[in-house]
């Protein structure tokens, strides 16, 4: 049955999607927008939120895609952190310009408001998301996407949402569910750290568990399962920003990603963000012993040194561990934050610098608090489990795959 699916994924995928790689099982929201989901648009103009991993199945941008076809009218573009093209630094201001290429503005949703006015919305019918998120909560397009469905409503817009994979796949879900008080653009609402969904997914939770109340019309994809990783999608990998220059990267971003606050260095900086561990004057075969004795299921951890060519520790040698991530299916990456953690504590070498980001960052102060009280990783894993089973209850109303 597995082969009969994949066989009709592939032949839809020829048929709807031209343009899309022939080799990939997967139809994404774009393509099916392109081939026949704009004729229900009848007329009307769109404004495209969408950055540089806003492409068709075949790698094209989708608003030259969009452009290309003629018939469909763009008014403007909405770019989210990292700007249009997706190469500013993360927390970088971004301006809204004119793009000479196209002649069209571009407004920027991560520069003077985090929110789609009015103004920008004046001549737009239909505003259309397209953007690669990584499948974890503090990644700031998601929350994006959430202003922009809320400022469709007030504006009595359609809001479309052009479906694209979970890149670290939508079976495992844990980590603590954000605790209101830590809400932020980083975490808007309570869903935990990993949360196995995809935009489209996330966007009727949004809407309707959540209550944003906008006209949402969600474009799935054809062909893409739930326990799909990246690289079993058959698609290229576009760089989201620029420390997620890799599929791979997705898969450690959540491991890393919340470790940065407690004095350790993420790889960021370097030729392989995320996917280290370590600082400076670290025993790092002690630490990656340490590590892998924890026998952490689908990864190990191996010694290493790097020289940030950018960041705090610029040009310093620094010692810990690199991430090698032997089986993605059964990866716990937020688990693996909590062992990365308590393992630098033990080692003596755990700092914590700015404990409100580290706070924001996992979306509650439980963690921080019990890894300076010596908890092991298996009691702060347990301490957060309670939450994940309603979560699941919620989200299993919305799921499209």
């Amino acid at each position: 049955m597995r082969f009969v699916k994949c066989v009709f994924a592939i032949v839809l995928l020829l048929v709807c999607a031209p343009n899309a790689r022939a080799d990939s099982p997967v139809t994404l929201g774009d393509d099916a927008f392109l081939a026949d989901g704009w004729r229900e648009l009848h007329g009307r103009c769109i404004g495209i939120v969408t950055n540089a991993s806003g492409v068709t199945g075949s790698g094209e941008n989708f608003v030259d895609a969009v452009r290309q076809q003629g018939h469909i009218c763009v008014r403007a573009l909405f770019a989210p952190e990292h700007g249009l093209r997706g190469n500013r630094p993360a927390g970088t201001y971004v301006a809204s310009y004119t793009d000479e290429q196209t002649g069209l503005p571009v407004f920027s949703l991560y520069g003077a408001t985090r929110h789609p006015s009015a103004a920008m919305l004046d001549g737009v019918d239909v505003l259309v998301f397209d953007i690669q998120d990584v499948g974890a909560r503090p990644y700031t397009y998601v929350s994006t996407m959430a202003y922009v469905m809320q400022s469709a409503a007030a504006a009595g817009k359609e809001i479309w949402i052009l479906d694209r994979p979970d890149p670290i796949g939508g079976t495992i879900v844990e980590g603590p569910v954000l605790d209101p008080r830590f809400k932020s653009f980083v975490g808007l609402y309570p869903i935990p750290e990993r949360h196995g969904m995809t935009v489209g997914e996330l966007a009727r939770l949004f809407n309707d568990g959540f209550h944003i109340g906008a006209q949402l019309k969600v474009i799935p994809m054809t062909g893409w399962q739930r326990d799909m990783v990246w690289n079993e999608t058959g698609l290229r990998w576009t760089p989201t920003s620029p420390n997620i220059p890799y599929a791979k990267s997705t898969l450690v971003y959540l491991s890393t990603g919340l470790i940065d606050e407690a004095g350790l260095n993420n790889g960021v900086g370097s030729d392989k963000p995320f996917e280290r561990a370590g600082v400076f004057g670290m025993d790092g075969k002690a630490y990656a012993a340490a590590l892998n004795a924890r026998n952490i299921p689908g990864v190990h951890f191996t010694p290493t040194t790097w020289t940030p060519y950018a960041g705090f520790w610029k040009g310093r040698e620094l010692s810990g561990v690199e991430i090698d991530i032997d089986n993605p299916h059964t990866f716990p990456s937020v688990r693996t934050a909590v062992e990365l953690l308590c393992a630098a504590r033990d080692l003596h070498v755990l700092h914590i610098h700015d404990a409100r980001t580290m706070d924001r960052d996992w979306g509650t102060d439980t963690v921080r608090k019990a890894v300076l009280a010596g908890e092991s990783p298996d009691q702060i894993v347990h301490a957060w489990q309670a939450k994940v089973p309603p979560f699941l209850a919620l989200r299993d109303r919305y799921l499209l795959y």
